[in-house]
């Protein structure tokens, strides 16, 4: 069974983010909790300790009636097991992650760390209005960082902390969206619009519904509708770039890429797609060099990993493994994670040059003195 102490910090996290529990259920492996808004949440304290078997008993666990199982350890799970929860649109909270969710919580006690100092106030506002900020940072973090789950959960919480805000019902709708959850994300952009139609958000949420449902061109015209409104619009750009390529038609993304690129030619991320643009367009020489600058800004491996699988390339090829830190849970007895120092940092080889040529060097010769001559 888990320990008592995984098992509190389980229950923190659900209640700091503002659950609502329908049931819970202790496994071997952990905890599992049903939410009120159909989510299943698994906690396993120990990844070692989890199998196949466990997986597959999670997902049935829901007996179908969960929308989504989220999985957190603060551990790393094997490759096949991450494979399953992934493969099948469950979520994956693990290592640095999971420990970043209890440290934005207020949870660093659970971890063993010093709570964090309050970030310092640019204007003043009311408690409330505090609170709210700080959800809906969460919020765009998670989604962000690609776990829309978390996100879904941060935007309802700020839904139901301020009933009526437009900004956290907009961002529930894009959670759903990037969940899957078509329909639904379908009726919370409607919603958004029937208050405010020029709701820029939820107009670009709506184009986002086509493309869910295999309507790409007609996702593309709603996008190229709202340029022509205002041209300025570059997150309307970056999803025409997006829809354009889900398209296939990689000249036009070029060119589009290309226009954003005038603006901010310094992005990592952008000079990637116009790599990949450049390849697709007869120009893989240049494309190989545009990846590398974008390297050189700083477009990270696991960021360049995730946009080659999307975008359907080869995975970029790994050099010597660096990380972060890396919490480890310890025994239950003791409540501080150790910290596993990351390996040494990588980066291209170091040049290799021939030795230089060792002269062998002549002892002095011994002076004789007058015990040596005695001797003699």
């Amino acid at each position: 069974m888990a320990s008592v102490p995984f098992v509190e910090l389980a229950s923190a996290l659900v209640e700091a983010m503002g659950q609502r529990l329908d049931s819970a259920k202790p496994i071997p492996e952990g905890l599992v909790l049903r939410t009120g808004d159909g989510f299943l949440y698994a906690f396993l304290e120990d990844p070692n300790k989890v199998s196949l078997d466990t997986i597959r008993r999670l997902f049935e666990t829901g007996g179908g009636s969960a929308l989504h199982l989220v999985v957190l350890t603060p551990g790393h799970l094997p490759l096949a097991l991450s494979g399953e929860v992934t493969g099948k649109g469950g979520t994956l909270v693990e290592g640095a992650r999971f420990a970043e969710l209890a440290r934005q919580l207020g949870l660093e006690a659970f971890l063993g760390e010093e709570p964090r100092a309050p970030p310092r106030e640019t204007r003043r506002l009311l408690p409330s209005a505090q609170q709210l900020d700080a959800i809906l940072a969460r919020a765009r973090t998670w989604l962000e960082w690609g776990v829309p789950a978390l996100a879904l959960r941060f935007y309802r919480q700020a839904s139901d902390l301020k009933p009526g805000f437009l900004p956290a019902k907009t961002g529930v709708g894009r959670s759903l969206l990037a969940l899957g959850l078509v329909i639904d994300a379908d009726r919370t952009f409607d919603e958004v619009l029937a208050v405010r139609p020029d709701d820029l958000e939820a107009r670009m949420g709506k184009a986002g519904v086509l493309g869910a449902r295999s309507l790409p061109k007609e996702e593309v015209e709603v996008y190229r509708v709202l340029l022509a409104e205002d041209e300025a619009r570059t997150e309307v750009r970056a999803h025409l770039v997006a829809a354009l390529i889900d398209l296939g038609d990689w000249a036009a993304a070029r060119a589009e890429i290309e226009a954003m690129l005038a603006r901010t030619p310094e992005e990592p991320q952008l000079r990637f797609l116009h790599a990949a643009a450049l390849s697709h367009t007869g120009n893989k020489a240049l494309g190989e060099e545009e990846r590398e600058e974008a390297r050189r800004l700083g477009l990270t491996l696991e960021r360049e990993a995730a946009l080659c699988q999307h975008l359907g390339l080869p995975p970029p090829t790994r050099p010597a493994e660096t990380s972060a830190p890396v919490v480890r849970w310890k025994s239950p007895a003791a409540r501080k994670p150790t910290v596993e120092a990351p390996p040494a940092a990588s980066g291209p080889p170091p040049r290799r040059t021939k030795p230089a040529k060792k002269t062998p060097v002549r002892a002095a010769p011994r002076r004789r003195t007058s015990a040596t001559r005695k001797r003699n």
